[in-house]
Formats: C-alpha cells, structure tokens, sequence
C-alpha cells in the first residue's frame, strides 16, 4: 500500500485550485458533444487531466499550517540560498507548483533543487544536477516559515 505525500500549500492558493476546479468542470458540462474532432477530443483530456491534477493536490493538502521554525528545509519553508560558483542568492519558496503564492518564485519538493534541499539545515552545502548533467553547489543560508516570511522592500 501507498500513502499519497501531504501538500503544504497556503489557504489562498487551495481556493485559487477549488476555483480553476470548478472552472474547469464547468467547461466540460456545458461543451458540445464531441464532434470528433481531434482538437476537441485533445483538450478534453487536457482538462480531465489537470481536473484529477488538482483533485490529488487538494485531497492530499495540508491548508495553512506552518511548518515549524527550525530552520530546517521543507514545504512550506521559504528558503534563501546562495549558489557558490557564481555567489548569486535567491530567496524562494519550498511548496507545490501551479499554485499562485504572489510574487514569491515556487520550487517544487520534487524539482532537483527542491529534492537536493530537503532536511537542509543553515550552512548546510549541498549541489543537485540540473539538465546539462553538471553538479551545481548551492548553500542555504536561511529557512523560515511562509507566514513569517517578510518580502524584501
């Protein structure tokens, strides 16, 4: 047996998720039957698909609850990091992508990144691959909380 991963996400982005949901099965019951035709028959299943998409995410949600303030890296946190080969440093959050969270950059649990990071501590030196097959350092400098998360300026 399987148990499905929780998701954390914020209470604004699973209402944006329940409303594109509804959207979308509104879409299907008022379209025409299908004609047959091939472009049709595509978006349908694209719509089906995202439906059972957000229908995963949203049965396996964890809405609002912060993780803990250790300092540790999880959904949920917003993590800076420095990348050392350039001392370049981004500020992003660690959660669920297709979910709107303002002007906050996303990285999925799942991302190279995000997997690389997971259970990362404060100094802590890491590198992940990325698609050209070349190992890239990144050290996180700081994990704190969503909700106590202060944009900059």
């Amino acid at each position: 047996m399987t148990t499905a991963q929780r998701v954390w996400m914020t209470p604004v982005a699973y209402r944006r998720l329940q409303d594109e949901l509804t959207e979308l099965r509104t879409l299907i019951a008022n379209e025409a039957p299908d004609d047959g035709q091939e472009n049709t028959v595509a978006v349908q299943r694209a719509r089906q698909t995202r439906i059972q998409q957000i229908h995963d995410l949203l049965l396996n949600a964890v809405v609002g609850e912060d993780p803990p303030d250790d300092g540790v890296a999880e959904p949920g946190m917003v993590l800076t990091v420095r990348f050392d080969q350039t001392g370049d440093e981004e500020t992003f959050l660690l959660g669920v992508r297709g979910a709107e969270y303002g002007d906050l950059e996303v990285y999925s649990v799942s991302s190279p990144l995000g997997e690389a990071l997971i259970g990362a501590r404060p100094g802590d030196r890491r590198t992940y691959e990325v698609p050209s097959g070349a190992s890239v350092p990144v050290t996180l400098l700081k994990a704190v909380p969503f909700g106590m998360h202060h944009p900059r300026g």
